[in-house]
This record gives structure tokens, C-alpha cells and sequence, in this order.
């Protein structure tokens, strides 16, 4: 191509695959015997010489590059990185976008071994088809040769995707997990287990004059609300307001890229990608005795909007939130309270042009 390349330094992100992972339980004489090893074999020559090509594209267009495998990812890694390759699926984009918290850096997904038009019919399958659907990656091992290229010169579609930004309060502790791309699902880690919390909405709340004053360790200064104390993230306080006392199987929380995943085969809406809306749906809610059931199921699944803030107080003795699949959780426990809202710094993500 006539022009430079718009980036200086790249990272690429290299899933590591099934194949690769169950061959390291094989050596150890662990990997479960039910393996096909031939299919296997065969989707990781398939991602190998998706990698091959990406590698020599990256070669002929002059431009320096890093390479990591998926799970040894870490920040250092991205010190003077303008944009990262994230070189799988979906799952490979979505772990890698954790550690892009700050938005800074834009990540550009390719589809290593994409599903074919064939394995897309509805009927008995002969060939595997267990491939990402690829709904994060700009590209595919099947066209990547002449998009990728256009991409690094300054082409292509770079579009901003909201996040959920979820700060987990404990007894000592605050933590902010991080952004999650798709979707967050809060439960017990036992999918046979009641989850139990209460959900509602945080107001923000002016500061006392006496907390100004110096007071702060006098409880008896707080503000009341009609369920008791307030409480605060991040110095701020809040008032919760519209409480519901919840017990179900656990809560989906999803971002308009997520909902047309998880999200949208729990029941969910459908979103315009676009939205920097959120989305939450209560799985498989108890309410067959409560007297307001008409009401109940209203509040099962709804939107919540940029600036609303979404509190839960988790009342089972354990739980988790998941981030963007099961990979990634933090662990929970009863009395922690958890704030959602959509104030995450977004991705910059390289999208489909077709």
C-alpha cells in the first residue's frame, strides 16, 4: 500500500487452544479420555496458520510487534502499544479487553478459525461446529488478507462500545473489578443454590455538615433512609431507594454488545449496539407467593440508563460476580454491597464492515 501504517507498535494476543491445553494434561496422564484428538489436531493447525498469516502481514507492512500468549497477558505487556491483536474468538477479545481498562488502546479482534456457511444449518451435524460466532473480530482467517491491511493504514471501523463499571464494597475493603465488555452474572457458585440480595437504585446524598465538621466516625451523624443507614462508594454517599428483597437463581447484568449474548438466551432485549444503556434480568426470580406478582414480573428484566446506578446488597453466605464468561469471577460473600452503572471508560473496538 502507498502509505505508512497509521501504528508504530502492536501487540498480538495468541489464544491458546484446546488442543494445546489438553496435550499439557495428556503428558501428565490427566486429559479425560473421551478427547477426539484428530478433531482437535485439526482446528489448531487451523488457528496456527491463521497466526502464520497475521504474523507475515504484519511482517511485509514493516511493522514492530510483540507476541503473548492469551493466558500469560499482562499490563506490562502494553507499555508503548498503539493497538492489540487479539487472535481467536470472542473469548480472546474479551479477556484481552480486561486489561484495556483505561480505553486508550484499541483492540482489533480476528476470527482464527471462524464458522463456515455449512456449519451454520440447523441439522445433524457431520463436522464440528463448535467455532466462534466472532461477533467482536473485525476480521476472519478467511478475509483477513485483504481487510487487516487496510485496517493498519488508517481504514476500517473503529467504534466505541460502553462497559459496566462494578465496584464491590466488603466489610474492609472496596474494589473495582474490571470493565466487563459483554456481561456481568452475579450468583452463587452453585447453579443449584438460592442467590439472595436486594436490589435497588443509589441517590446520590448531600454530606452532612457534621460529617464535614469531622464527625465521620459517629454513625449517629448519617443520614436515615427508610432502610436504614446510607451507604457510600468511594467517599460519596448514597441513599437506596425502590429496595426489592430477591430470590432467585441470580442477576444478568449485560451492555448492548452483550445483549445479543447471554443476555438475549436468558430472555433478555435486544439493544442498539450503540447505546450506552445497561441491561439487567433477574434468572428465574421467586415470586409465586409474593401479593404483588403482577408487579414482581415488571421488575424482572429492565433497562438501566446511563447515570442510574444499580445497587445490590448480597444476603447468601457465598457468591460471585462473573466477568464477560467464567474465566474470570470475584468472589463474594453476605453484607457486601456491589454498585453497577455504565460509568467504565469504553473500548475502542475494530468492528465488521460487512
Amino acid at each position: 500500500m502507498g502509505t505508512s501504517p497509521t501504528f508504530r507498535r502492536l501487540l498480538v494476543v495468541i489464544k491458546q487452544t484446546a488442543y494445546e491445553e489438553y496435550s499439557q494434561l495428556r503428558a501428565r496422564g490427566q486429559a479425560p479420555k473421551a478427547l477426539r484428538w484428530k478433531r482437535l489436531e485439526s482446528r489448531y493447525q487451523t488457528h496456527q496458520q491463521c497466526v502464520n498469516d497475521l504474523l507475515d502481514i504484519l511482517k511485509r507492512n514493516n511493522l514492530q510487534y510483540s507476541c503473548v500468549n492469551r493466558v500469560e497477558l499482562d499490563r506490562q505487556h502494553l507499555a508503548d502499544v498503539d493497538l492489540v491483536i487479539a487472535i481467536g474468538g470472542d473469548g480472546t477479545v474479551l479477556s484481552t479487553a480486561h486489561f484495556l481498562d483505561h480505553g486508550t488502546i484499541p483492540l482489533l479482534g480476528v476470527n482464527s478459525d471462524p464458522m463456515s456457511d455449512e456449519d451454520r444449518i440447523v441439522k445433524k451435524k457431520k463436522k464440528d461446529e463448535r467455532r466462534s460466532h466472532g461477533a467482536l473480530c473485525a476480521c476472519t482467517a478467511a478475509n483477513m488478507k485483504g481487510k487487516l491491511p487496510r485496517i493498519l493504514h488508517g481504514g476500517g471501523i473503529l467504534s466505541t462500545r460502553s462497559r459496566i463499571q462494578c465496584i464491590v464494597k466488603s466489610t474492609f475493603s472496596e474494589t473495582r473489578l474490571v470493565p466487563a465488555l459483554n456481561d456481568l452474572l452475579i450468583a452463587n457458585p452453585s447453579p443449584a443454590a438460592v442467590s439472595r440480595f436486594r436490589m435497588g437504585w443509589l441517590k446520590s446524598v448531600k454530606e452532612p455538615q457534621q460529617l464535614a465538621l469531622g464527625s465521620i466516625t459517629d454513625p449517629s451523624y448519617l443520614p436515615k433512609s427508610q432502610y436504614g443507614t446510607v451507604t457510600r462508594f468511594g467517599g460519596n454517599l448514597f441513599d437506596v431507594e425502590n429496595s426489592l428483597n430477591v430470590w432467585s437463581s441470580g442477576l444478568w447484568i449485560s451492555t448492548a454488545t452483550g445483549s445479543s449474548a447471554a443476555m438475549a438466551a436468558a430472555g433478555g432485549k435486544p439493544m442498539d449496539v450503540n447505546s450506552e444503556d445497561l441491561q439487567y434480568l433477574i434468572r428465574e426470580h421467586m415470586i409465586e407467593n409474593a401479593p404483588n406478582k403482577d408487579e414482581m414480573i415488571l421488575t424482572n428484566n429492565d433497562i438501566i440508563k446511563k447515570g442510574e446506578k444499580l445497587h445490590m446488597r448480597w444476603n447468601s453466605q457465598k457468591g460471585r460476580v462473573f466477568i464477560d464468561g467464567s474465566h474470570l469471577f470475584h468472589n463474594i460473600e453476605l453484607g457486601d454491597e456491589i454498585m453497577i452503572d455504565a460509568e467504565a471508560p469504553p473500548l475502542a473496538l475494530y468492528t465488521r464492515d460487512d
